[in-house]
């Protein structure tokens, strides 16, 4: 990945027009458009981040859906995340952070040349990665980080259970948990087991028949923990894999995606069965995770973010941690990359970098 040059950060902060990705309803991925409007102003509090790298995460693809659970109306700028350069800040914010490169989490907007964000929730990226190798990190490397550390506490010598370990959470999670010592069993399809076995994981095919019965015969006194971003009824045989006082982290509902009818539903449904099991005196717990849990004490949720982010980023670039680019694909052509994303045929994330930074008619970049 290009390293970004003093001309590209003049050019960033002399720039007058934005360039932004609209989701306008429930559509197809061809369905998003590209639009053009007056670079932003940063108000008060705020930054102006020239993007170098954003993302596309499974929650964008359950909001073209219609099926996140907390998604604001449409239209609306997707993008859950994103690495920049300050090029201009609002009052009462430092002028000193204009030209320093940022991480921010922002659920959405950040699929635009320019976005403006609380100078607050600004996370320092370290000069020596790549933007688009951190971009993959800043909401997969805290949500991994925490459900390892903070949700499921696993310790050395445990073994765990990672649906999924092929994507961009996945991915992360294994790797992680390998630092901390862990032994890891990962689900994903077949063309992504060499992958993950050179990340050191025991991969299983997820559309094995007897997918549970080989979980289990890998680790038949059970796992300290299981990692499920799947839901749906399978959410029990889940459970049914933990050792005793082991834990179930539950991060999404990927399974009814393509379901339609109501999205709070299934998440409901999902909350109603984790709670009644962290209730039953069985020695085992259930846990839902939200990356966003917390927000209400903001000074304590950033310091948080901050802090375990920071330490997913150390890994990073120690080269203790290897960050998964599945793709690179230009601003202006984010339709094709949630294509490549919902395609299932990659492994981490794909990333958004801004239109001038990679050759045009040059396909998804891998």
């Amino acid at each position: 990945m290009r390293k970004t040059t003093e001309a590209t950060r003049r050019t960033a902060a002399t720039a007058t027009t934005a360039t932004e990705v609209v989701l306008p309803g429930i559509v197809e991925p061809e369905g998003l458009s590209v639009r053009r409007r007056p670079v932003p102003a940063p108000g008060p509090g705020q930054a102006l981040l020239a993007m170098e790298a954003t993302g596309v995460s499974f929650a964008e693809q359950q909001m073209r859906r219609g099926k996140y659970f907390d998604q604001p109306p449409f239209p609306f700028v997707p993008g859950y995340d994103l690495v920049g350069r300050v090029v201009a800040t609002g009052p009462g914010v430092d002028p000193a952070l204009v030209g320093g490169r940022f991480a921010a989490l922002t659920k959405t907007g950040g699929w635009a040349s320019h976005v403006a964000v609380a100078a607050a929730d600004l996370v320092p990226v370290p000069e020596s990665v790549a933007s688009a190798d951190a971009e993959t990190l800043v909401v997969n490397g805290v949500t991994a980080w925490q459900m390892l550390h903070r949700t499921a506490k696993v310790r050395a010598g445990g073994t765990v259970v990672v649906l999924g370990a092929n994507g961009g959470v996945g991915s992360t999670l294994a790797q992680l948990a390998r630092i901390a010592g862990v032994r890891v069993i990962g689900t994903a399809s077949r063309r992504h087991h060499d992958t993950l076995r050179r990340l050191g994981v025991t991969p299983v095919d997820y559309r094995d028949p007897e997918l549970y019965g080989r979980l289990r015969g890998l680790a038949p006194d059970g796992v300290q923990a299981v990692f499920d971003h799947v839901g749906g009824e399978a959410v029990v045989e889940s459970f049914r894999l933990l050792a005793p006082g082991g834990t179930l982290v539950s991060y999404g509902t990927a399974s009814t995606r393509d379901v339609a009818g109501s999205s709070k539903a299934p998440v409901l449904k999902l909350f109603a069965r984790l709670a009644l099991w962290q209730a039953l005196p069985n020695s085992r717990h259930a846990r839902f995770y939200n990356i966003w849990a917390g927000r209400r004490r903001a000074d304590a949720f950033r310091e948080r973010l901050r802090t375990d982010l920071a330490q997913v980023f150390a890994l990073l670039a120690d080269g203790s941690l290897t960050a998964q680019v599945a793709a690179r694909v230009p601003l202006s052509r984010a339709s094709e990359a949630l294509r490549l994303a919902e395609s299932g045929t990659v492994t981490g994330k794909v990333v958004l970098v801004p239109d001038d930074s990679e050759p045009h008619g040059d396909a998804c970049d891998k």
